[in-house]
């Protein structure tokens, strides 16, 4: 069990931002260079079909190189014919770049499980590289840690920058960097030159540099997260100092900052993640909830509806949750919204100023310019043209838009923009981990869920499925009920086909325009997410493992129906476990309270048509085949 820590680097010097710079400027050449070879390899692969066929697929990528040792010595060639890279970069960090490189091309060449094959390898670009792998820390060998290594302590840090525990932690703005340690070392059999390893005193990452570097270690001060709450979470990570295993070096685009660059240090340690004690407390509470459940995710929310084990009303009442977008999650995701279209527009009118030659004039400008040539008047020049990019006859742009100008006010403001973006996919990475706590906490740990494709659901709703995000949702839902002991499992949509059936067991045929659930033979009335919901507590699998063998007991539902008809009535018509809607908790993910048994003004059926089911892909779980009418195990009522 392996857990990530992301420590920020304070590094101020503008010597150590230059070095840096060059670091990963020295590292993305490298990985580009193997990467090039490696698609080239993999070409060379894919051509040789009769060769393969003749001495098998082995014999080629071992005559080709396609093997993690072969590009290990590509990278070396590379390190070894460009010897400014040697100055910056060390052949350890080479050796796991192309490690890295590997794994790419391994998962393209041999297929997983599933028989899924990832595709071509590609070079990528500049803004992307982002991470330089480091090697991991070797736990048998005293003191060797390869590549980027961590040194110092927690209580030298503490010690540090609390004036010896006499006021709170006060981490400058600017962190000193720590200086090695000098002087003699007493052993055993004598003294030895003191070294980083002797460091206890405030947190730093040390670089050694390549191997022909002449300007010493590169150290960079840490700086440990301050604020509610982390002080537990940093000593759980960095005190137990025999733990850490490796110091990966990212950077992430920050516009206000030097170099428009940000530097992290990523530190993987050997043991479980950090959980607060209430959030220990939540999941040991539910994990005694003895309740079954499950959960229809929907483009526009996320219902939930769980039943007690035993199926006796004395356990327990039916309970239902729908996961909804407040007013304020609303209006917070209007306000991005018109942020990202300004910001986009702002860029679109940046790259039209500065290539002018590579757009034409829009009918507004050329109908003003013929006006005043009909005037006899001087033309105006167009700083922004507004009309469609110069084209070939197909459609092609003449210039490719990498090979555009591009000005410093445009760089800064792409920055800010995919700051915004990163800053937006953490809010909603963390929201989704807290509806999903409040989930289990009160339907449990042990939950059923049909498994969609979701990438469908992309194509047919991208812009609404950005905001309320199930897919992230379900994933969190699946780790959490993992963390409390139980399981998020997936159940074919073919063999099952919850949203067409009902409680009862009989066909309910719906089409998803259609958002209200009506049985003829029993009776049931309630909304289609929740009913589906319910129905997904009752799935049964032959084989746990594989989505392909879940089938519905509607023996089980039915008996449910019948034990317990007015708590599950009101469980189908509205959410029975409402979550906080206040403006305090303006950015959580709730449903209102609502009062009375009253269906939702979106029940029943919408006023625009709505696209209709698709069939999934083939590499989707289950496939296609008759349904019966009914269930076989349903007796007319």
């Amino acid at each position: 069990m392996v857990s990530v820590v992301v420590l920020p680097l304070a590094v101020a010097d503008p010597a150590d931002l230059v070095r840096l710079g060059k670091l990963f400027g020295a590292m993305w050449s490298v990985k580009r260079a193997v990467q090039r070879d490696a698609r080239a390899r993999v070409d060379a692969y894919w051509a040789a079909e009769r060769e393969r066929d003749t001495h098998g697929a082995k014999a080629v990528r071992q005559r080709l190189g396609l093997s993690r040792e072969a590009l290990e010595r590509c990278a070396y060639r590379h390190l070894d014919r460009s010897g400014h890279l040697e100055h910056h970069v060390s052949k350890a960090l080479a050796l796991h770049m192309a490690d890295e490189v590997w794994n790419g091309v391994q998962r393209h060449l041999f297929p997983d499980a599933t028989g899924h094959r990832n595709g071509r390898p590609k070079v990528g670009r500049w803004h992307d590289f982002t991470r330089i792998p480091g090697r991991a820390r070797s736990h048998t060998a005293e003191r060797k840690w390869e590549t980027f290594r961590l040194v110092g302590t927690l209580a030298g840090h503490m010690t540090a920058y609390t004036g010896g525990g006499q006021r709170d932690l006060t981490q400058p703005r600017r962190m000193p960097t720590p200086a090695q340690p000098d002087g003699r070392i007493p052993t055993g059999r004598g003294t030895r030159r003191a070294t980083w390893w002797d460091h206890t005193g405030p947190l730093a990452v040390v670089f050694a540099g390549g191997p022909d570097g002449r300007r010493g270690d590169l150290v960079l001060p840490v700086r440990i997260p301050q604020g509610p709450g982390q002080e537990d979470r940093v000593r759980h990570f960095l005190e137990a100092d025999a733990h850490w295993h490796k110091v990966d070096l990212v950077r992430r685009r920050k516009a206000s900052a030097p170099g428009g660059w940000v530097y992290e240090a990523h530190m993987m340690v050997l043991g479980p993640g950090y959980a607060s004690p209430a959030v220990r407390a939540m999941r040991a509470e539910a994990a005694g909830l003895d309740r079954v459940g499950g959960v229809d995710g929907n483009v526009a929310n996320l219902s939930v509806v769980s039943f007690p084990a035993t199926l006796d009303p004395a356990d327990g009442a039916p309970a239902s949750s729908e996961i909804v977008l407040t007013d304020q999650e609303r209006a917070r995701l209007e306000r991005e919204e018109r942020k990202r279209r300004g910001r986009t527009r702002a860029l679109e009118r940046s790259r039209r100023a500065t290539n002018t030659a590579q757009y034409g004039l829009s009918k507004r400008q050329r109908q003003r310019a013929e006006r005043r040539a009909a005037q006899g008047l001087t033309s105006k020049s167009v700083t922004v043209p507004g009309g469609a990019r110069a084209s070939r006859v197909d459609g092609v742009p003449k210039q490719a838009f990498r090979h555009d100008r591009l000005s410093a006010g445009y760089r800064e403001l792409r920055a800010r923009q995919a700051e915004a973006a990163a800053g937006a996919a953490e809010y909603r990475r963390h929201r989704a981990r807290l509806v999903a706590r409040e989930i289990i906490a009160v339907h449990g740990p042990v939950l059923v869920v049909e498994d969609c494709d979701i990438r469908t659901w992309y194509r047919l709703w991208g812009k609404r499925l950005a905001q309320t995000t199930p897919g992230m949702l379900i994933s969190a839902l699946e780790i959490e009920c993992k963390a409390a002991g139980g399981g998020l499992v997936r159940a074919s949509t073919w063999s099952t086909a919850l949203s067409q059936h009902c409680m009862c067991g009989e066909r309910a045929p719906k089409t998803l325009r259609d958002r209200e659930h009506k049985c003829i033979a029993c009776g049931l009335v309630g909304k289609r997410d929740l009913v589906s919901a319910a129905l997904a507590a009752f799935v049964r699998f032959t084989d746990m493992d594989d989505p392909k063998t879940a089938f519905l007991d509607t023996t089980a539902s039915r008996n449910a129906q019948i034990t317990s008809t007015e708590a599950l009535e009101e469980a189908l018509w509205k959410s029975t476990t409402p979550c906080q809607n206040s403006p305090r908790a303006a950015g959580r993910v709730a449903v209102p309270r609502q009062h009375g048994a009253s269906a939702s003004p979106t029940a029943g059926r919408r006023d625009r048509a709505t696209p209709d089911e698709t069939r999934p892909a083939r590499d989707h779980a289950g496939k296609p085949g008759p349904r019966p009418a009914c269930s076989p195990q349903l007796t007319p009522w």
